[in-house]
């Protein structure tokens, strides 16, 4: 017999952890359809034609295939043994689990194009998979909240994006800071550098800049054939400073002869001026050269917010894809969208104790009996509790009181609802507050009003 086990970097989920989960995803929800975004879901599995290519080398790695169906290797000759994976998996692997939720989204857009309202507002809260090495914060099967505008080029959807991102973490509670840029920038970058043409990898070395300095980045791009002069022209870059205007001066001033780079200090002053309209402080927000997400679909605006407090990575990302749905037969649909990490929020949110209390009870009223006459006489009475609106269960075998009340307690229920002869004979029903130990004689619709 085999000890039971889970896949290294997925997880169960008790019923605490599950109603702090739906927390995270009732707020972010909330936020998303105040915003006039409309939910959809697409398949765990997409064909590896859609998926593969749209998340650069790195990201095509990571991506899980799924085997053929029935004797995969049948068709399998020693020279396709020869020609490496690569083309081994097309020939043993049609599908994939899905990387992520745009590509899916850009990929069901083409095919619904004629019966949907451009521009096209939707979110999508559905779990992805990623073949990533498992560590804290990061993990092989982890759920995404992803909102994305399709059908236009405005920046007032960038704004949004910001607005929705400070909404939702003024309502979980979290500090954070949010980092923007523009891959125009980068690309501007790269022919400041005299590298154009390499913004591709410049960009997947920035992007670990965090995780593995200065130095090393350079090393990386050394590595990857760009020139001392170049690098010595990319170092000033890490000196940017100051104030979100400052920053602005000085990268006009680097993108003086780049129109590509004008162009993404351009588009990044109108998200700027669009937030100042909306009343927005800028507190929270950081203009950052630097950051450059790995995702090769990018190619406008792009975001990414780190919690304040832990030792954790990025817990919301995303950006503008002017080309992705091109890939599908649809040129010219811009899209723009933003991604939280639900399992990673969690974490934040548990290392800062930021969960309400409450936020791990669902039954707010049991029914305690004495007998199986009892058990009779209080079943209309729950059923009457469930439709005037209250979470409630009844203990379902007859056992003593004092086992009842220990089942609430280990549930954390707040009230119960004790009923003996007593209470049937005279309709004076005792509730007990669990949490203050105080108990009261009431009649039903008193204990009603008292719990809605």
């Amino acid at each position: 017999m085999s000890k039971p086990s889970i896949v290294r970097g997925t997880r169960d989920f008790g019923p605490q952890q599950m109603v702090r989960r739906n927390y995270i995803f009732s707020t972010i929800r909330s936020v998303y359809e105040r915003f006039g975004f409309q939910p959809i879901e697409t398949p765990a599995m997409e064909n590896l034609s859609t998926l593969m290519g749209k998340y650069g080398e790195e990201g095509d790695q990571l991506l899980f295939k799924v085997l053929n169906s029935g004797n995969f290797s049948e068709k399998i000759g020693s020279s396709d043994l020869e020609e490496g994976y690569k083309k081994l998996t097309t020939k043993i692997s049609e599908k994939g689990l899905k990387f992520d939720l745009t590509v899916p989204f850009a990929r069901y857009v083409v095919m619904n194009r004629s019966e949907l309202t451009m521009p096209f507002k939707r979110y999508q809260i559905q779990p992805v998979w990623r073949g990533d090495r498992p560590q804290k914060g990061r993990y092989r099967e982890f759920y995404q909240c992803d909102a994305d505008v399709v059908g236009t080029d405005s920046l007032v959807c960038e704004a949004e994006i910001v607005l929705m991102i400070h909404e939702v973490m003024k309502n979980l509670g979290i500090h954070f800071c949010l980092k923007i840029n523009n891959r125009k920038a980068l690309m501007g970058l790269s022919e400041v550098i005299g590298a154009a043409g390499q913004e591709g990898i410049l960009a997947v070395a920035i992007d670990k800049l965090d995780k593995i300095g200065k130095e090393k980045v350079l090393e990386e791009l050394a590595e990857k054939g760009f020139s001392n002069d170049s690098l010595n022209k990319l170092d000033p870059i890490f000196e940017i400073a100051g104030t979100n205007q400052e920053k602005f001066l000085q990268l006009e001033e680097l993108f003086q002869n780049s129109e590509t780079g004008k162009q993404g200090i351009q588009e990044l002053r109108q998200v700027w001026n669009y937030l100042s309209v909306f009343g927005l402080s800028e507190k929270n927000i950081e203009l950052d050269l630097t950051l450059a997400r790995g995702l090769s679909y990018y190619t406008g605006a792009i975001f990414e917010v780190k919690a304040l407090g832990v030792q954790i990575g990025s817990i919301t990302g995303g950006g503008r894809y002017d080309n992705l749905t091109g890939t599908f037969g649809a040129p010219g649909l811009s899209g723009v969208g933003i991604s939280f990490g639900v399992d990673r929020i969690y974490d934040v949110m548990e290392e800062l104790n930021l969960f309400p209390d409450n936020k791990s009870v669902t039954t707010k009223l049991l029914f305690c009996h004495f007998g199986k006459e009892e058990l009779n006489f209080a079943l209309p009475l729950l059923q009457m509790a469930r439709v005037a609106g209250l979470n409630s269960e009844i203990y379902p075998d007859v056992s003593k009181i004092k086992k009842q009340l220990d089942y609430a307690d280990k549930k954390q229920i707040p009230y119960v609802c004790i009923i003996g002869s007593e209470e049937m004979n005279t309709g004076k029903l005792t509730l007990k507050n669990m949490i203050s130990g105080e108990q009261e004689k009431l009649n039903f619709e008193e204990i009603l009003s008292k719990l809605r």
